[in-house]
């Protein structure tokens, strides 16, 4: 593709050379460039790719995208543009690169802090139960219609991202699903791409490490909407205090959910146990094989956003029935002596609080709750004794354990979250800093009836100590003991 038609949608400030060249590749990691590739520069979080512009001149980079020439030394006929932002030039150019793709594809977003994952896989599987091809990008896995690939972030890069989509596009999709983290949002990821609809979940305590302040964040979900075109739909969550927030100055057709009060899409929960609950959705009643609030609320996300897709209500609501829940999201272990596992990804104090209240208005009276739980290296560390405090006080028993330590001592995490407890609560408190020994003591306290929580990780089948990844999976822990 030529320079000229590749940077067309990026409004440089600056054009030192010749647009009229072949570009061969668009890289953003230096270590990848190769002979008539174009190098976007950016500035990162722990990076400045404006240092390694001169070595990709001399790796034989025709182009360089960058936000500022001082560390340029190299001479040669490298074309170099000069632009506000690099990251949103990646993003722009990503689109461009591959053909446009989100333009191809009926694109929807889901952003919040928590159920994305399943809100976004649900409406993945819905569309194909329908007979649709379509495609998936989420925190657990992706998917190209069948095709599963792996996923290592929540939101792809710009680049992985519009390749993938140029993938399903290939690959006869009509829907793609997909979540939007705050950080793809900060860091231009999905600049470019043409949504055709966007839900909105909750805002909860989460990534304050990145986004500084809890304003911040909600106004980084808040830029998804403000993008979408007037033929576009944007739902949203009623019962959260900033669902209405989101849909502020808005140019789609807007809707709103709720559990609690008038809204487009309205639930309520009529029985419920371990295995599902039944429901009454706009007065139709179905049973989901899903359990809690939360999932009430997923649940009304994925029949709105289905509805404004233009599928029938029936039909939504016989597929809804038959959708069973996401790997590591309030997923049940039942065990032969008579107790239950719940593996769940809460990572925030808002999740796990949900979770604590799902599974107590659900036990048997005189059955125990079991929690064991903990919090992840290198991240909020604010979120810590809260998370401790809130799983201590809806908990039988707590144990708190180790989670993804990363860059930090096990202990000092540990120390952070038992800092939520009084010293009564403490001395109730079991501190394994092993994973595994906890789930198994655990799995050793509990009776006939009791429940146990096993908070955090959810489908994350690794543990991350001192930057290396360990095969550590909860489930198979569990199964070991039950």
């Amino acid at each position: 593709m030529k320079l000229a038609q590749l940077i067309q949608a990026i409004e440089p400030k600056q054009v030192l050379g010749s647009t009229n060249i072949e570009i061969t590749g668009i890289q953003f990691d230096s270590r990848k460039v190769e002979p008539g590739n174009l190098f976007v520069a950016q500035t990162g979080t722990t990076m400045d790719g404006h240092t390694f512009i001169d070595a990709c001149i001399e790796k034989g980079a025709s182009a360089v995208v960058c936000e500022r020439t001082d560390t340029i030394h190299a001479a040669n006929a490298t074309t170099i543009i000069v632009v506000d932002n690099s990251d949103k030039a990646l993003g722009l150019m990503a689109n461009e690169w591959f053909g446009q793709p989100s333009r191809h594809l009926t694109l929807v977003g889901v952003t919040g802090t928590n159920g994305k994952t399943t809100i976004a896989t649900l409406l993945y599987k819905m569309v194909r139960a329908m007979g649709k091809k379509a495609g998936l990008l989420s925190t657990v896995i992706n998917y190209v219609d069948a095709d599963a690939v792996p996923s290592t972030h929540t939101t792809p890069d710009a680049l992985a991202l519009n390749e993938l989509l140029s993938q399903m596009v290939q690959a006869g999709c009509e829907y793609a699903f997909m979540e939007v983290s705050s950080h793809s949002i900060a860091q231009e990821r999905i600049a470019g791409l043409d949504f055709d609809g966007a839900l909105f979940t909750n805002l909860t305590r989460d990534h304050i490490d990145y986004h500084k302040t809890f304003d911040n964040y909600r106004d980084t979900k808040k830029r998804l909407f403000d993008s979408l075109k007037k033929t576009a739909f944007a739902i949203s969550n009623k019962d959260d205090k900033n669902g209405l927030v989101m849909l502020q100055n808005c140019k789609a057709e807007l809707h709103t959910y709720s559990t609690r009060s008038l809204a487009d899409y309205k639930a309520s929960i009529l029985e419920e146990g371990f295995d599902g609950m039944l429901l009454s959705i706009n007065g139709q009643e179905v049973f989901v094989p899903l359990v809690g609030r939360f999932n009430t609320s997923n649940i009304l996300a994925i029949y709105g956003a289905a509805i404004c897709l233009g599928f029938e209500s029936a039909e939504v609501l016989r597929i809804l029935s038959t959708l069973t829940a996401v790997n590591g999201r309030f997923e049940a272990i039942h065990s032969p002596k008579g107790w239950t596992a719940i593996v769940d990804y809460a990572h925030t104090p808002d999740a796990v609080d949900n979770v604590i209240r799902t599974i107590n208005e659900i036990r048997k009276r005189g059955s125990k709750l079991i929690t064991v739980v903990g919090c992840g290296g290198n991240r909020d560390k604010g979120k810590r004794p809260m998370m401790a405090q809130i799983a201590k006080r809806g908990s039988d028993c707590l144990i708190l354990t180790s989670d993804n330590p990363r860059d930090e001592q096990p202990q000092d995490i540990l120390q952070d979250m038992a800092a939520g407890l009084t010293e009564e609560e403490l001395r109730e408190t079991l501190i394994i800093e092993d994973r595994a020994s906890a789930i198994q003591t655990a799995c050793v306290m509990a009776q006939a009836d009791d429940v146990i929580l096993v908070a955090g990780k959810g489908h994350e089948d690794y543990q991350i100590i001192k930057g290396v990844k360990h095969h550590f999976d909860d489930h198979e822990v569990i199964r070991r003991f039950v």
